[in-house]
């Protein structure tokens, strides 16, 4: 009987100990600029997100790595992307840092939080893996399931379209959108369906698990290419963009401004990626900004949606709700170029059957047999077409800033973060603007430190590397997060640190170095290298000792001083550009 009773107390201890710790939701959109949701100066409705930010903290100096594949790996591992094996994309460079999979030696946020108590589930883009078709046994390692979530569903792949996206998969099997038992809605889209299902494992959860706490990341592929919409979303934004480029982001720059997030000493980047003036086709370029509002407006939708469903299970309150951007807005030109196809009337090509999986990140035809179309001047947003917006607009939509993803400038790099959490986050900090530099790799940290859960120095037989970042949760409270340590980047060849107000960065393997006192001048349009030689060089040493440290270097880019690097067979190659 006294062992019933220890037993009974335990159970009540833990119980009461899971309902104190929060659950944790973090949401990554993809390819969006720092300036595109309504409380960082946008023109676009975000009223949900929106909300999320006057009732919490936005920080105003958050950074990602520049690109989808590295950020999703320092998000997962808390470690820089190199470190977890993905230094670049999805392909095998034969070097430590650039392997595309995400290494073993390397824990994720769910592989962690597990131990401690946490179900774990995911909803979205996935890709940290090259083995998107599977066909061997163990091809699924690096998989959700695999690597720490109870659920999954979601996209493997990093890329394709909203109305019949490539690598759907529910937990461990591919599934068509249109064979899918599970999930019937009356038109399908890929940002409902990632909502939708993030919706219903917080539902499934507070049936199923409500004595333990959740963690669920939530990875949006909303707004990357192609620029697909529902109709009734684009209509919103018919005209809205008819006024150009320069209209719409001095719109912007003077929001921005009022809204505290651009001092008015800062001198604003110029507009680049062509002058409106000069536009072709107007309607073409202005479809291209309306749809990917349309995009932006879904995804907020959804994320109302979900915040209902945590006010409905009563685990609002105690949730931590973190929304971020995986890079700056890209000025890619996909499906820019090219003849103008006018849509035929009736399909040409057969159907295909709702069984048939996508299985190709371009469609080359709708379910319905429409032949797909790109080139100039085709009105994006249907599903028979697939473009993105153009740098004119990826300029935009990182106002006021330099550069695109890709690039370390703070165009490529910046990211609103709105943190959300009513328990956690002070009344006197709702709505407040958080100054300090912070990165992805820091998410890894303060979800171990708010959910009570250690790192560890072993994970499935295998020495893992030590986390890289800091909790953000003194941040939330107003108090200093206490950084040691510079925070470094590389992608590309692009490379930056940044050490307190200071930040040095180079375009290019090749790229001179240029140095920017960030407090002065966060645009980055006056170098100071000239005038702070010996700055420069200690911070170039400091980037060197980082890159050989996080297995940066060597690197497929070629050295920054020029240097060989050696091939996959130990021989000297010549150097990449």
């Amino acid at each position: 009987m006294r062992s019933f009773l220890l037993i009974g107390f335990l159970l009540t201890l833990l119980s009461a100990h899971a309902a104190d710790r929060p659950n944790i939701i973090l949401i990554m959109a993809d390819d969006m600029g720092y300036s595109d949701l309504g409380c960082f100066g946008s023109e676009i409705s975000t009223p949900n997100l929106d909300a999320l930010a006057k009732g919490g903290v936005r920080f105003t100096q958050f950074y990602n790595t520049a690109r989808c594949c590295p950020t999703r790996a320092a998000l997962l591992t808390g470690l820089y992307p190199h470190q977890a094996g993905i230094g670049h994309m999805m392909d095998d460079k034969g070097l430590p840092g650039y392997r595309g999979e995400l290494s073993r030696d390397s824990v994720t946020i769910a592989e962690v939080l597990k131990p401690a108590g946490y179900r774990t589930y995911m909803a979205g883009k996935w890709h940290v893996t090259k083995k998107v078709n599977p066909q061997d046994a163990d091809a699924k390692a690096n998989w959700p399931l695999q690597r720490g979530f109870d659920r999954f569903y979601g996209t493997i792949h990093g890329a394709g379209s909203y109305f019949d996206p490539n690598t759907l998969t529910r937990d461990n099997e591919f599934i068509s959108p249109f064979a899918d038992a599970q999930y019937q809605p009356k038109s399908f889209y890929y940002t409902d369906a990632i909502a939708d299902h993030a919706t219903r494992f917080v539902a499934d959860h507070a049936r199923d698990h409500q004595a333990q706490p959740f963690f669920m990341y939530v990875a949006m592929t909303a707004p990357h290419w192609p620029m697909h919409a529902k109709p009734e979303d684009i209509a919103k934004y018919k005209g809205k963009y008819d006024a150009g480029y320069d209209a719409i982001r001095a719109a912007r720059v003077e929001k921005m401004k009022k809204l505290g997030l651009l001092p008015p000493s800062w001198q604003v980047a110029p507009q680049a990626g062509g002058a409106w003036s000069e536009v072709k086709n107007r309607e073409f370029e202005t479809r291209c900004m309306e749809v990917f509002a349309a995009m932006i407006d879904s995804m907020d939708q959804s994320i109302g949606r979900l915040v209902a469903e945590l006010k409905k299970q009563g685990q609002y309150d105690n949730t931590l709700i973190l929304f971020f951007q995986d890079n700056g807005g890209c000025a890619e030109g996909m499906g820019r170029n090219g003849p103008f196809k006018p849509r035929a009337e009736k399909p040409t090509l057969p159907a295909m059957a709702a069984t048939d999986l996508q299985p190709d990140m371009i469609p080359k035809q709708t379910r319905d047999g429409h032949p797909m179309r790109q080139g100039y001047g085709i009105l994006p947003g249907g599903a028979d077409t697939y473009h993105g917006y153009g740098e004119a607009w990826a300029n935009v939509s990182n106002t006021p800033f330099r550069e695109y993803k890709h690039w370390v400038h703070e165009g490529g790099i910046s990211t609103p973060l709105v943190a959300h959490w009513p328990k956690g986050i002070p009344a006197a900090r709702h709505d407040s603007l958080e100054p300090q530099p912070a990165h992805l790799i820091d998410l890894m940290a303060t979800c171990l430190d708010v959910a009570g859960a250690s790192y560890p120095a072993e994970h499935a037989g295998l020495k893992i590397k030590p986390v890289e970042g800091v909790s953000l949760r003194p941040a939330l409270k107003g108090e200093s997060i206490g950084r040691q340590e510079p925070i470094f980047f590389e992608h590309e060849g692009n490379r930056a640190v940044r050490d307190g107000i200071w930040k040095l960065v180079a375009k290019g393997p090749q790229g001179a170095w240029e140095l920017y006192n960030m407090e002065a001048d966060r645009t980055e349009q006056h170098n100071l290298a000239a005038n702070e030689p010996e700055r420069l060089k200690a911070m170039a040493a400091q980037w060197e000792i980082w890159a050989k440290r996080a297995q940066v270097i060597p690197w497929i880019w070629g050295l920054p001083h020029g240097d060989p690097l050696p091939n996959k067979k130990g021989k000297k190659g010549k150097k990449k550009a």
